[in-house]
């Protein structure tokens, strides 16, 4: 299905090859939900991880051994070479040895395509600097279509447009299925200009603005960013910026049936008392990460 060999970017996909990644993931949710199987019996995936995670590390180990397969992780550079000046090409050169697929979080945007061509074995980028996420647009994706939502989409993106790499990888899949784009966000994080331009190349009818109170009514879903400090060269940009926006029940009562989504980790985007409303699929959404996760893991080992 994917002669690549290698997950990288979501703009290596088509809307045929990604409406074949939810229609596996749908098939295999049942193994995530505690079904024991043993499709990738056999298997061994490397988790790469230069920078921390819960949810991406978490989700793909999960997804490997409700399948069967087994797991061998790299928790950070400080445990590993890397703290002794190893580099990336050596690394994978070796570790994809040891393995048959491996999945690579880098600070460093390009890092991924750089390490599938030093790799035996496919490579999945979990992340790469302010780069892409093909994996989380992915559980993105499935969580919008298992609320049908997916068709006739009009979505507000909120917060870290410049440097969130889900950003970038959800608006060029989501330009893919003909969604409106609503992109709220403050001036000094708007999204780049090269990816505003190759989405309205591609089609995409997009709306920028800096309030969410100018959309909350025209949107089905809310997907909420957090403002990513570690991404800020400069601390008082940062400190200029934090905060700048917050969910509470008060905004969606605007609209009581909008879908409110987000990758996590948040910090005060969301104001906690909108996790019991009906609105919030953000942990819903982490959970998708297994079963989309395995259809990835099944569909590179020839499973």
């Amino acid at each position: 299905m994917f002669p690549r060999g290698h997950i990288i970017s979501i703009r290596d996909f088509s809307k045929r090859e990604i409406d074949f990644v939810l229609s596996k993931a749908k098939e295999l949710e049942s193994y995530a939900m505690g079904t024991q199987g043993d499709l990738l019996a056999g298997k061994i995936l490397a988790n790469l991880f230069y920078e921390p995670s819960t949810r991406t590390r978490l989700s793909f180990e999960a997804a490997m051994k409700r399948l069967g397969g087994e797991v061998i992780n790299m928790y950070s550079p400080e445990a590993s070479s890397a703290a002794k000046g190893e580099n990336l090409a050596d690394t994978i050169r070796t570790v994809s040895s040891y393995c048959d697929v491996i999945a690579l979080r880098h600070p460093q945007e390009g890092a991924s395509r750089m390490a599938a061509s030093f790799s035996s074995v496919p490579v999945i980028n979990a992340g790469d600097g302010a780069g892409q996420h093909p994996t989380q647009t992915l559980l993105d994706l499935y969580t919008i279509m298992r609320e049908g939502l997916l068709d006739n989409l009009r979505i507000a993106i909120i917060g870290d447009l410049k440097y969130g790499r889900t950003v970038h990888s959800l608006t060029y899949a989501l330009s893919l299925y003909r969604a409106k784009l609503y992109l709220v966000s403050p001036p000094a994080l708007r999204i780049p200009d090269e990816i505003k331009s190759d989405l309205e190349e591609s089609g995409a009818e997009i709306f920028e603005c800096e309030d969410i109170a100018e959309v909350i009514r025209e949107v089905n879903v809310l997907y909420v960013t957090r403002i990513q400090k570690e991404r800020f060269p400069d601390p008082a940009e940062y400190s200029k910026v934090a905060g700048t926006y917050r969910i509470t029940t008060k905004l969606i009562a605007e609209n009581e049936n909008v879908m409110i989504m987000h990758p996590l980790p948040r910090v005060d985007e969301i104001d906690v008392e909108v996790d019991r409303t009906k609105n919030a699929r953000y942990f819903l959404q982490a959970f998708y990460g297994v079963p989309v996760r395995m259809a990835i893991l099944s569909i590179l080992l020839g499973r």
